[in-house]
């Protein structure tokens, strides 16, 4: 029964064929040993990879010498490596799940490549699912984070999905296979072994199917999340005006702006709280800040600008550049606002390229008289973020340019002029 409902799954989800090579990701518990076995006596080809992050002490060395065997007796080709894991999370500044994670995942590509596999097989089984959508729900996410464990990412597969850590049992009980146990995962330390140990019993006084019923639920939610995704991903293109430009109005105009909001920000780093903060801010003044990990959001005027944290004012760089032409007949002052024609014996030399500053003023082409920058920039509705990144270009202490947006009328070219200066910057 164990061995139909495993092929049953592989073939519904298209997950290999028959002729595929497969990397089995084997760590020696019962969960790989038993994808492994179970694989071998439906007759694929398979090669097993083992990961010692050497993170359990003689345990480690354990399990390793434990697939070794394994392998030999099974006549698979095996590949082990060995990882300073404490060390890896520590110089990326990342927990130790999450270096572990990062260190298998990057070495089975590599041995997948190598040995010529078509996928990497993994162990997660139904009841792993069912932590991951309980593990989601109890950290808040959005519909995406209730589908539990996805059957195909990339080339990872994971065959056993439809399966239970007790079929799992019964089934390496039955071939009277032995496996190594994890002694951490017996205790009651991190998140997902409090809902295994935990919570999950638990439920299962209320409800001894819960698992069953919790799958069956995240399987509907999939295909309801097919349908929310192609729906989404139709409003966020609309309220997008260009990438990190919101506009307000149109999100507010959608049928749920705040699931909007969470698609359009979750992925930055914003949590919900702060998505709640933000979808009040919608109905107040202008200029509020919100702040993850790695961006900061404006709310302006009429939009939400994102830009990433290290975007500060000394990481924008831009060259000017310049030449000078003579004026010949039917010349014609170039209406793009990204080149400055100006009248280059006025202008004096040198030139700098600056960012604006508070108490600037130029007189802008077609006026008589001086504006503020601020006020120009203002009156220009500009936002927040692209006020701190507005360049002029000086003559002494004259403004000649304000760039990409007008030229000083003191220095336009007229009917007198006989070298035009050009101005661009990159």
């Amino acid at each position: 029964m164990f061995r139909q409902k495993v092929i049953q799954y592989i073939n519904e989800k298209h997950l290999f064929h028959r002729s595929d090579k497969i990397l089995v990701a084997l760590s020696g518990g019962a969960d790989s040993v038993a994808l492994l076995r179970v694989l071998l006596l439906e007759g694929y080809n398979c090669v097993a990879a083992h990961c010692n992050f050497h993170l359990r002490g003689e345990e480690s060395d354990r399990d390793e010498e434990f697939v070794q065997n394994l392998c030999r007796g099974l006549d698979v080709p095996l590949q082990v490596i060995h990882f300073d894991t404490n060390g890896y999370a520590s110089r990326k500044r990342i927990s130790i799940e999450m270096a572990a994670r990062e260190l298998r995942y990057e070495w089975f590509e590599q041995v997948r490549l190598q040995v010529g596999a078509s996928v990497i097989a993994v162990a997660h089984h139904r009841d792993d699912s069912v932590e991951t959508f309980l593990l989601n729900l109890v950290r808040g996410t959005g519909i995406n984070g209730l589908k539990g464990i996805a059957a195909v990412n990339g080339k990872v597969v994971r065959p056993l999905l439809d399966v239970s850590r007790d079929d799992i049992l019964a089934f390496l009980a039955d071939l009277k296979q032995d496996y190594v146990t994890d002694s951490t995962n017996l205790e009651d330390e991190y998140l997902r072994n409090k809902l295994r140990l935990n919570v999950i019993p638990l439920l299962k006084e209320i409800n001894p199917s819960v698992c069953e019923s919790i799958t069956e639920t995240a399987r509907r939610l999939s295909d309801v999340e097919a349908v929310y995704r192609k729906s989404i991903q139709t409003v966020c293109t609309e309220v997008t005006e260009r990438e990190g430009k919101f506009s307000i109005s149109r999100i507010m105009k959608a049928v749920a702006p705040l699931a909007v909001l969470f698609e359009l920000l979750h992925p930055y780093g914003f949590n919900a709280v702060q998505l709640k903060n933000i979808y009040r801010s919608l109905g107040t003044e202008s200029g509020k800040l919100f702040y993850s990990e790695n961006y900061v959001l404006l709310r302006d005027r009429d939009y939400l600008f994102l830009k990433r944290r290290e975007e500060s004012k000394e990481d924008q760089s831009y060259t000017l550049h310049q030449e000078i032409c003579q004026i010949e007949d039917g010349f014609e002052v170039s209406r793009n606002p990204e080149l400055a024609c100006l009248d280059a014996d006025i202008v004096k030399e040198p030139l700098v390229l600056r960012r604006w500053q508070s108490g600037d003023k130029f007189v802008p082409f077609g006026m008589h008289s001086f504006k503020k920058v601020r006020d120009y920039l203002r009156d220009r509705k500009y936002s927040l973020f692209e006020k701190e990144n507005q360049y002029v270009v000086c003559s002494g202490e004259n403004i000649v340019w304000l760039v990409n947006e007008r030229t000083d009328n003191r220095f336009r070219v007229t009917e007198k002029t006989q070298r035009v200066l050009k101005l661009w910057i990159d």
